[in-house]
């Protein structure tokens, strides 16, 4: 199989690199500065095991590339950038007939649990992968990516439920490239219990890492918000002692340079200054669902509104201190 990597930013050009290290077939798709810089001088993955720049075939656009049946397409673009992507790719012609969106497996690589429902408007073949790879969009041509002996843990299954021989192939070249792929035919229930810890993503992203008690406690209250939330709506979702569980002992983390862990995908946005941060994904869809049960998500509301505000207008991450932020959820709650 070939793996087009639709967005070769922290996520998508780790995996894009992993897998090219393995001997897989990989084209990169990418716009702007990281297209010019991939194009020019290769991906550079920088790894515990050291650098290694890729030479890889790389596209700015779907109609630079000619699909076939043996392609699977990884969308690995934030999700607020998620319509434009699928819209693009979706009804591109594959050779033998039909179109990308009929007839080629998409593979949702992404945090949020939104992306799945949009591609399957426009993809027969969803499926959903809940990433646990910590990496950093360092600068146009290189990403970081500091877990050892695996890269990350991506748990991987049919999009709404199930599973499949095409997600067993992929979970399969996923394992001989450095990262833990476990087949399951619950692959939503990982991603909601994912999205319940990067409800912290906008704290880390506005005030910068959580160190202080009270950016811990401003989480908690996110948290029960979310909580609450998915129990109204019946979703049961991974707990913490399952993700413990399914991390422990299999991946580490080694700072290259002695240096802190990288910060997360929404201070990245910040930090790049893109204009666009997934809040609305993130905490919004908490309060997108309290909205539909009657569950009030005030500090979810705030978190998203104040993210989305620093965003627009390009304000540095962590420029806001954490006494600010709480008093804006305290006036709201």
């Amino acid at each position: 199989m070939r793996y087009i990597v639709i967005g070769a930013g922290a996520v998508g050009g780790a995996i894009g690199g992993r897998l090219a290290e393995a001997g897989h077939d990989v084209v990169l798709v990418a716009r702007g500065t990281q297209y010019e810089a991939l194009r020019t001088g290769g991906l550079r993955l920088v790894t515990p095991d050291g650098p290694r720049t890729h030479l890889l075939p790389v596209v700015d656009r779907p109609e630079a590339l000619d699909l076939t049946v043996d392609d699977v397409l990884v969308l690995a673009v934030k999700t607020q950038d998620s319509t434009a992507a699928l819209d693009a790719w979706s009804v591109r012609p594959v050779a033998g007939g039909s179109t990308a969106g009929e007839r080629l497996p998409l593979i949702c690589a992404q945090n949020g649990v939104e992306g799945e429902r949009l591609a399957l408007r426009r993809f027969r073949h969803v499926y959903g992968m809940c990433v646990w790879l910590p990496a950093t969009f360092v600068e146009p041509g290189e990403v970081s990516a500091a877990g050892t002996p695996l890269t990350g843990i991506l748990h991987l299954g049919r999009y709404p439920t199930g599973t499949d021989e095409t997600v067993r192939l992929v979970a399969a070249d996923l394992e001989k490239s450095k990262m833990l792929a476990p087949v399951v035919p619950d692959v939503m229930r990982w991603k909601y219990g994912k999205l319940l810890s990067n409800l912290a993503n906008a704290i880390e992203a506005l005030t910068g890492p959580l160190t202080e008690q009270d950016a811990f406690a401003l989480f908690k209250r996110a948290l029960a918000e979310g909580q609450a939330v998915l129990a109204a709506a019946g979703i049961d979702p991974v707990g913490q002692e399952e993700q413990a569980e399914a991390r422990s002992g299999r991946i580490r983390f080694e700072p290259f340079d002695g240096s802190p862990r990288g910060a997360g995908s929404s201070w990245q946005s910040l930090s790049r200054g893109t204009g666009t941060i997934e809040a609305d994904y993130l905490n919004g869809e908490i309060v997108l669902l309290g909205r539909f049960h009657g569950v009030p998500t005030p500090v979810n509301d705030v978190l998203r509104r104040t993210a989305n505000t620093f965003a627009l207008e390009r304000r540095d991450p962590g420029s806001m201190s954490v006494a600010e932020l709480v008093a804006l959820v305290d006036a709201a709650s």
